[in-house]
């Protein structure tokens, strides 16, 4: 039935609303970082496995391997069984490239990529293209002609200016690649570019992390996204953490450097508009995760990648060459789940309260309201024109928020 219900949810009025987005999974990677958990994969761990391209898709039913130099023609493959789902196509807003790292792939074949959504789908004047990027990946005349081919937002994996901490986190690249890659993109004309920092890493000072800021905020870029290291169960960093190699990231310094971040990119010029995000103006905003933040929909194409359509959510098989045999013989479903109305609730308060437009009070269950009251006793919120919108205090502590709202 999953099939079924994902074509029911192609065909929803709702679904041809302003705001579609295109999210395409690039799984390679030149080498796994030692914190990373998501669905990459190395050369030597892909190997070469093979699959029949479908013979509708342009492939011929020829078998050919999953690499990086087939990979865009087997995504657009997908890209064209996705756009045969739907009665009424919806047209493109955003689109997302992530991995992994995309742009190990060939410029051109992002762009053919790209040019494949705009073909099946079409492209909104005006949409939002960006792709992840790690810095040693691009130079100007890759950026060059990405930007060429449509692409104009960049988000560039920073993640600190410390060679010490870079190398806890296995990155590969030098603090001055991320910088010179800022400068690329912009003179390349890419409107808007994005760096990712990574803050609490094992050995990582405070010193370390001002560093970071500082460099991020005076880059050109006019967004800034800030995690904190969550060690993730399997990857190489929690096994040097449960041998004692490394230690325990500590909440407390997570909070310290996220009250840092919030001073130092705020005196930048720079605003919050997501507890991890901020932009220098409105337009600098990634509209693609607004996208996902305000319950919207959009097509995932890629080995692992999600996709929402109106009350389904589904995922695609996660290793590169199940994918692609599942592709072959229709959309590369993994699994589905049909939301319900619990689900839905719950994740979309979860969603919107970590916004700084904040969350419509009215949107609240009777014991979610009182809970709110209790919340902004608490100095966690503020409600305002009829939101609640997160204090300082209470971004710190987003998630306990929701579950308050929740409960």
């Amino acid at each position: 039935m999953s099939v079924e219900a994902i074509a029911a949810a192609a065909k929803s009025p709702e679904t041809a609303r302003e705001g579609f987005g295109f999210y395409v999974h690039v799984p390679f990677c030149v080498s796994r970082c030692g914190y990373c958990d998501f669905n990459t994969y190395t050369a030597a761990e892909l190997g070469r496995g093979e699959f029949s391209v479908p013979s509708g898709s342009g492939g011929g039913g020829r078998r050919v391997g999953v690499s990086r130099e087939t990979y865009a023609g087997i995504v657009r493959a997908e890209i064209r069984a996705a756009a045969a789902m739907f009665e009424a196509v919806p047209r493109v807003d955003t689109v997302f490239f992530g991995g992994g790292t995309p742009t190990l792939l060939p410029a051109s074949d992002l762009a053919a990529i790209l040019a494949e959504i705009d073909a099946a789908f079409g492209l909104a004047p005006g949409a939002e293209v960006t792709t992840e990027a790690n810095p040693e990946s691009v130079d100007a005349s890759y950026l060059a002609e990405l930007h060429d081919s449509g692409f104009n937002r960049l988000s560039v994996g920073m993640q600190s200016t410390a060679p010490h901490v870079l190398k806890v986190l296995d990155r590969e690249h030098s603090p001055a690649k991320a910088l010179a890659a800022v400068d690329h993109a912009r003179q390349a004309g890419f409107e808007h570019v994005s760096l990712d920092l990574i803050y609490g890493t094992p050995g990582e000072t405070e010193a370390d992390f001002a560093a970071s800021l500082a460099a991020a905020a005076g880059s050109g870029a006019d967004h800034v996204s800030a995690y904190a290291l969550i060690v993730e169960d399997g990857t190489r960093l929690a096994r040097r953490i449960r041998s004692g190699q490394v230690p325990q990231p500590s909440d407390d310094v997570a909070a310290d450097r996220y009250l840092a971040a919030e001073a130092a990119l705020s005196e930048a010029g720079f605003s919050w508009y997501e507890v991890s995000n901020w932009a220098k103006t409105p337009e600098a905003r990634c509209r693609h995760n607004l996208l996902y933040w305000e319950g919207g929909h959009w097509w995932g194409a890629g080995p692992g990648a999600h996709s929402h359509l109106p009350g389904v959510r589904w995922w695609n098989h996660k290793h590169p060459s199940t994918y692609a045999a599942a592709l072959a013989e229709d959309i590369p479903l993994a699994g589905c789940e049909i939301l319900s109305s619990d689900e839905a609730y719950l994740e979309r308060i979860l969603l919107r309260t970590r916004l700084s437009v904040g969350l419509p009070v009215s949107w609240l269950r009777t014991d979610g309201a009182a809970a709110a009251q209790q919340v902004v006793a608490d100095g966690l919120a503020v409600i305002e024109g009829g939101r609640l919108l997160l204090t300082l205090r209470g971004r710190l502590l987003a998630d306990a928020v929701v579950r308050e709202l929740t409960a």
